[in-house]
């Protein structure tokens, strides 16, 4: 793939936009759904539980975490609207459980201590500023909520050749330091390994990834 190709895909990546970005989000939806499960399965859901998901893409998995626990509502947010109006296409049959809104990637429209649970998935390469947004992130949990935070670690992330165009990549540590910038108190780590196929083209490669469960 040629450099301008992999500036538009990794563009796409941030903010898919039109046809090629409802392809771009069935195919994240694919390479990422692994970590995705395993960032669900982390939140430890409960019933009559609200969860926040920020950075959603097509939300195909979304019925993952409805059918989790009894009663459990869930909110999407993205700044793609194309990505908002496919995941509202493909949750019609849930859609008295979940509700997807679309804002501008700062500051989140909703009121202090209104999720038991957040998580993202593969976004925080593009939080422009990643401390103040931790912290809006923190204002919008409960006081006893959970914060999954998933990401792909420097080392893997820094081998696929779009990464180059306008990603912050972190390890471990560099994100574990940033959180504790924030208001958020406590973090428990885990590091994970699994083989996935490149957005890139047919390869499979193994992809290091870190888990942070992050309260308050």
């Amino acid at each position: 793939m040629d450099k301008e190709n992999l500036k538009i895909l990794a563009q796409h990546l941030a903010n898919p936009q039109g046809e090629k970005g409802i392809e771009i989000g069935e195919m994240m939806n694919a390479t990422n759904i692994g970590m995705t499960l395993e960032s669900i399965k982390t939140l430890l859901i409960e019933d009559n539980e609200h969860i926040l998901e920020i950075g959603h893409g097509n939300a195909a998995h979304v019925k993952s975490i409805v059918n989790r626990a009894q009663n459990v509502k869930y909110t999407g947010i993205d700044i793609s609207e194309t990505m908002h109006n496919e995941a509202k296409r493909l949750n019609e049959p849930f859609k008295d459980q979940v509700d997807f809104v679309l804002y501008e990637g700062e500051k989140l429209p909703f009121g202090d201590q209104t999720f038991d649970k957040i998580f993202t998935v593969n976004t925080v390469y593009f939080w422009q500023q990643p401390v103040e947004y931790l912290n809006e992130i923190y204002r919008v949990l409960k006081k006893t909520g959970i914060f999954v935070l998933t990401f792909g670690q420097r080392d893997f992330m820094e081998k696929l050749p779009f990464t180059q165009f306008d990603f912050t990549l972190y390890n471990t540590d560099e994100m574990e330091e940033t959180v504790s910038r924030s208001h958020f108190k406590r973090m428990k780590i885990s590091e994970r390994e699994e083989q996935v196929k490149s957005k890139t083209g047919d390869e499979t490669i193994t992809r290091n990834y870190t888990i942070l469960t992050i309260k308050k």
